[in-house]
């Protein structure tokens, strides 16, 4: 299944409301989204039939949309139903989530404002998103030449496809060279985040994460976030510069699809394996994993 192409795989789809075998949810070549990037999406995972966090990414969906100045006209509960109804036809436990809603084929050019809005949720087996054994070691990543944006030249609290274009050439570059990913500084020079995750840093005991003023505020990274506080950790939101990676002890990214990652390299500065890091690895696993879950409840 692993190895199959995305367009050619068994099952449904929901699309619009309906559900559509896999190889025919299809849409139009002049749909608005594939040549604007006029589309929104989410990343989310399941873990024992149960999304994690369902209600706050269909919420943060809308948001999105909304951002990008159009309405999916299905209601939270309406995806949240058609989600869980998904996940159950197609027989996955474990599995990635993706909804994404884009602007159709009714008007082509860069106004857009009568176009249908459309609405798809697919699912999937997904193995963690980096090697196993890659990731319990660290991963390494490279600098991108590319940078986060200024908010002012585009909308970078939304999840929308097109803000997603320089991550996937940032990854391109970083994996070609032999890494893992790539670390995106912000149109200031800032520590912004990886392509696909947010990033923390550990120094004295403390953990510092930067503020999230120029791209998601992650569902995962306030997962985390959360149990850093529950653990008793000092964890601070600041502006963190490049060269400051020289003095930090430990590394990690946050994301839906990373989970809790450790890093052992950027670019020149290196990195441990720290025992917050992997407290926080199995302290997230344990809030996602039912089983998990259920004995920290008895206990």
């Amino acid at each position: 299944m692993a190895g199959m192409a995305f367009h050619d795989r068994a099952g449904v789809i929901w699309m619009d409301g309906e559900f559509v075998n896999w190889p025919d949810a299809k849409v139009h070549v002049l749909s608005h989204a594939l040549h604007y990037g006029s589309a929104v999406f989410e990343g989310e995972r399941a873990y024992g039939g149960e999304v994690f966090k369902l209600r706050e990414h269909t919420e943060r969906l809308h948001r999105s949309a909304e951002t990008l100045g159009f309405e999916i006209p299905w209601s939270a509960a309406d995806i949240d139903n058609a989600t869980n109804e998904l996940l159950a036809r197609q027989g996955h436990d474990n599995a990635y989530v993706r909804p994404i809603a884009w602007r159709g084929s009714e008007m082509m050019g860069v106004s857009a404002q009568h176009n249908t809005i459309h609405l798809a949720i697919a699912v999937w087996q997904w193995p963690s998103y980096f090697r196993p054994a890659e990731r319990l070691k660290g991963i390494r990543l490279d600098i991108a030449k590319y940078r986060r944006p200024d908010p002012a030249t585009a909308p970078s609290m939304a999840k929308a496809t097109g803000l997603y274009m320089i991550c996937t050439l940032s990854k391109h570059d970083a994996e070609a060279k032999g890494y893992a990913d790539a670390l995106m500084l912000d149109w200031r020079g800032r520590v912004a985040e990886a392509t696909g995750a947010n990033i923390f840093f550990v120094k004295d005991g403390v953990i510092h994460t930067p503020t999230p003023d120029c791209f998601l505020d992650g569902i995962t990274r306030r997962s985390v976030m959360g149990l850093a506080a529950d653990r008793g950790y000092d964890l601070v939101e600041r502006i963190i510069l490049p060269d400051e990676m020289a003095e930090f002890e430990q590394c990690f990214l946050t994301g839906t699809a990373a989970e809790v990652t450790p890093v052992s390299e950027i670019g020149p500065y290196q990195f441990t394996v720290g025992d917050i890091t992997r407290t926080l690895m199995e302290d997230y696993d344990a809030l996602v994993q039912p089983k998990q879950k259920a004995v920290a409840a008895s206990a």
